[in-house]
């Protein structure tokens, strides 16, 4: 085993007793196991189905044991706040929605202490000026072509947020092409096969044959867990999808395991 992955494995290790022990009180009481922070703040492109992610995170909430709290408001971002939560979903945010160094300084020190972080789809497109933020995602954001159907390969069906879904998952969205591939620093969950649609952005850019769309790694004290899907309303009612971003916010809170250690 690596260096690095065993410096993985004791960071999961030590963080996960104590998330662990705050679900199973939860679910004994009846009363929400952990509370998730969802934030959609813009600063550029506004995608018009954040309305739809929210209610849709709402609901896997109350179904599954857990509150949510959504918020487009960046003074949250404070030490005091965000340890209230267990893990913080970045939903389609673009551009700059963190725009005080206080606020950064704030989540940052959240991961260090072991919080979660889910990036849905516009997540990767948000935080160029900011280091720290890019590989806590994995990649930037590129460019992307039109929205189609393609073939989403499940390459790893190991976690709670890709167990089920079918290995071959034809489904349509908004498929993005990344500045880097990110898998040499994170687990690739899913990828796509760009012989199964026209994968030329408008910057005319593709991946080629290695297009990570899914991925998750221990990054900084805490986990990190990222999906490009999620550009359309109609993603938002898909029930894989709906199992896949379950599966990213448990895993991230500590209420599932979370096996990313990075490719090798």
């Amino acid at each position: 085993m690596s260096r690095r992955r065993i410096a993985a494995v004791l960071s999961a290790a030590a963080l996960a007793l104590p998330l662990a022990a705050a679900t199973t009180a939860g679910a004994d009481t009846g009363t929400p196991s952990y509370r998730v922070l969802v934030f959609s703040k813009t600063t550029a492109f506004r995608h018009d189905s954040i309305p739809d992610g929210v209610a849709a995170v709402q609901k896997l909430g109350e179904e599954n044991g857990f509150a949510v709290d959504a918020t487009e408001d960046a003074t949250v971002f404070t030490e005091a706040e965000l340890a209230k939560y267990r893990t913080v979903v970045f939903l389609s945010t673009t551009g700059d929605p963190l725009d005080q160094q206080s606020e950064k300084d704030a989540f940052q020190s959240y991961i260090e202490h072991g919080g979660g972080f889910v990036g849905i789809h516009a997540a990767a497109d948000s935080g160029y000026s900011w280091a720290w933020y890019g590989k806590l995602v994995g990649a930037y954001f590129n460019d992307h072509p039109a929205i189609q159907q393609t073939t989403v390969t499940v390459a790893n069906q190991g976690t709670v947020s890709t167990r089920g879904l079918p290995r071959q998952w034809v489904r349509t969205d908004e498929w993005y092409n990344y500045r880097s591939d990110p898998r040499a620093d994170v687990r690739v969950l899913a990828t796509l096969d760009e012989s199964t649609y026209n994968p030329v952005g408008y910057n005319g850019g593709s991946m080629g044959a290695d297009h990570p769309i899914s991925w998750c790694h221990p990054y900084d004290g805490g986990r990190s867990w990222y999906t490009g899907m999620g550009h359309t309303k109609e993603s938002y009612t898909d029930p894989n999808f709906l199992l896949h971003i379950l599966g990213g916010i448990r895993m991230t809170a500590g209420a599932a395991t979370f096996n990313c250690d990075p490719d090798d």
